[in-house]
């Protein structure tokens, strides 16, 4: 018994826990027979694509070789160490999924919750990382899932501890579909009151509109280029002041370079690096096109790399906050991505000079701070939403190390 794991739970290889690989389609099917696929990338730590594809079996793919049943438990031989684990339900009954997973059966004395939730422990990651090989394709064979090393208590107790993460898992799932559904409200309301199909203390059918190149807006606004309401800030850190380095990223924006990666990916002399202060604009030459732009609000002076360009809004212009969400939005990226297309600059990037000549819509300062407003919410309610689901995550490892290892027993 490993010292990891407490007495009454009994180590056991995967074979003698459950059947796998037993059931396949065989010759007998018939050419009549046709079924839903689920192929290595319908499934992802615990989900499967509710949208799978459709076969007949003369024409379905030659890697479908595999019936499951509810109650079967996924586990991905190709590339494992990604979490390619699922738990058959009623829904994906009698399906058929690719010969790229194991597909275990629970025996009798194996609950296939336990099994599933014990997929997802450190003790199963550990040993998948020691076996899988192969670097294009890293995978591991139906001999090593057989010898896949489980502790497992009375069958009782499994069941208990399964219902018990199971729990956990519903919670999780709530708080994930409260947070997409954030997430496609506030991009609704972006849709909205950045083009002005919304108003705040407007009615609709109260303002007349205006043609621009990407559309139409309301005949009130100002449709500005970014050079008259922004101006370039081409500052070095010539004088080696120790401030953090900034790296952008597509959905987080400015972010620290040190926190965010774990690890420095930046020069050690930083000389030759822009400085940006706080309040100002900053975006990756060669990356703009992907979303990769940010408004710097993390320090009163952060440092970038020299490929990026720095810009200043000009707050009798324009609010800061209006112009980032403008910035951030699917459009733009489209915009980007054609304008680094037409640059002169071979080497895929956008500069200043090119960037600056993009036109952005513009309401009232007065209007343009209300928007940012009702976004800034938006932003908040996420922000709290995605606090409670890494807690819930954090929360249910935590207790699967405790569980999983018998250092806390449940009663049964």
């Amino acid at each position: 018994m490993s010292k990891e794991f407490s007495q009454g739970f009994a180590r056991q290889h995967l074979s003698s826990l459950a059947h796998i690989d037993k059931e396949s389609l065989g010759s007998s099917t018939g050419k009549d027979f046709s079924f839903y696929y689920i192929s290595l990338s319908d499934v992802n730590k615990g989900k499967i694509n509710p949208n799978l594809e459709y076969f007949r079996y003369e024409s379905a793919p030659s890697r479908a070789r595999r019936l499951v049943k509810k109650g079967d438990v996924l586990l991905s031989t190709v590339r494992p160490n990604l979490q390619g684990f699922a738990k058959i339900g009623e829904k994906n009954d009698g399906n058929v999924v690719s010969t790229g997973f194991s597909v275990l059966t629970p025996k009798d004395s194996c609950c296939g919750d336990y099994l599933y939730q014990y997929l997802f422990s450190a003790h199963i990651t550990g040993q998948i990382n020691a076996l899988v090989v192969g670097s294009n394709y890293p995978a591991i064979n139906s001999s090593d899932v057989k010898g896949l090393n489980i502790y497992c208590p009375q069958l009782n107790e499994q069941k208990k501890i399964a219902e018990i993460l199971s729990t956990w898992d519903k919670a999780i799932t709530t708080t994930e579909k409260l947070l997409k559904n954030s997430q496609q409200q506030k991009k609704a309301l972006m849709q909205q009151l950045l083009t002005g199909k919304s108003r705040i203390g407007f009615k609709h059918g109260e303002y007349a509109l205006k043609k621009v190149k990407y559309g139409h807006i309301p005949s009130d606004w100002q449709y500005e280029s970014i050079k008259n309401i922004c101006s370039s800030y081409t500052k070095k850190n010539s004088d080696r002041n120790d401030y953090p380095v900034l790296s952008c990223s597509k959905y987080d924006g400015f972010v620290d370079s040190l926190s965010y990666f774990k690890k420095k990916v930046y020069s050690d002399d930083t000389t030759g690096y822009r400085v940006i202060p706080y309040g100002y604009f900053g975006f990756p030459a060669n990356h703009v096109e992907e979303g990769s732009i940010g408004l710097q609000k993390l320090y009163d002076y952060g440092l970038v790399s020299p490929i990026y360009v720095v810009f200043e809004p000009n707050s009798k212009k324009v609010n800061s906050e209006f112009l980032y969400a403008v910035l951030k939005t699917d459009r733009y990226r489209q915009i980007f991505s054609a304008a680094t297309n037409a640059s002169v600059d071979r080497r895929g990037s956008l500069r200043w000079k090119e960037f600056s000549e993009i036109r952005v819509p513009l309401p009232s300062l007065e209007e343009q701070a209300a928007v940012a407003s009702v976004l800034s919410s938006a932003n908040a309610d996420i922000r709290v939403l995605e606090k409670k689901l890494d807690y819930l995550k954090q929360e249910k490892k935590a207790l699967m190390q405790q569980l999983l290892t018998g250092r806390v027993r449940v009663k049964v």
